[in-house]
């Protein structure tokens, strides 16, 4: 005989008879309450499944909303350095001519703004354009108006306007045309 075989004497001597394994088998009752229990530990398997699932999208929605956010705020972080730093682009600007109506050699002057307004677009400034174009509030600030033939046009520019990437830094204070009004 092999080891695993066990005869019937060997078997009653151990105590394992027929009649024992029919009396471990479960009773009609306990099986359905057994199914009962099943279905329930499934049920709250699932639940829990699908509240690990919403939990992981609300985490990555989460990590995605602090990703756009920093990156807005390394976009923005010079902002407030830029907008002080526009008042020294506007002083090269009012000097340059003003230099060169008194006859001074402004080259040395023109490179030093043009390097310094390289910067400045490399670090996402750019200038509004306006002068022949409607005025639109979002980018342009009216100062003046004067009698033209299209109503709302920018005719001139009096402080130019900036952008740092998609966001307006400065507003351009423009001046616009207005039809003139008909009296009867």
């Amino acid at each position: 005989m092999h080891d695993k075989e066990i005869s019937k004497e060997e078997g009653e001597l151990k105590g394992i008879t027929g009649q024992e394994k029919i009396k471990e088998l479960p009773k009609e009752e306990d099986t359905a309450q057994l199914k009962k229990e099943l279905e329930g530990q499934k049920k709250l398997v699932s639940d829990y499944v699908e509240h690990m699932i919403r939990l992981q999208a609300e985490f990555e929605n989460y990590q995605k909303r602090i990703d756009r956010e920093r990156d807005e705020f390394v976009r923005y972080a010079n902002e407030k350095l830029i907008l002080e730093l526009l008042n020294i682009v506007d002083d090269f600007e009012r000097a340059i001519p003003s230099l060169r109506e008194k006859g001074i050699d402004t080259t040395g002057l023109v490179m030093i703004y043009t390097n310094f307004m390289k910067i400045l677009e490399n670090e996402g400034l750019k200038k509004i354009e306006c002068v022949g174009k409607k005025f639109d509030p979002y980018y342009h600030e009216v100062l003046l108006q004067d009698v033209g033939e299209d109503d709302g046009t920018i005719i001139e520019e009096l402080q130019k306007g900036y952008m740092l990437n998609s966001k307006v830094l400065r507003h351009s204070k423009v001046k616009i045309s207005k039809k003139p009004e008909i009296h009867d």
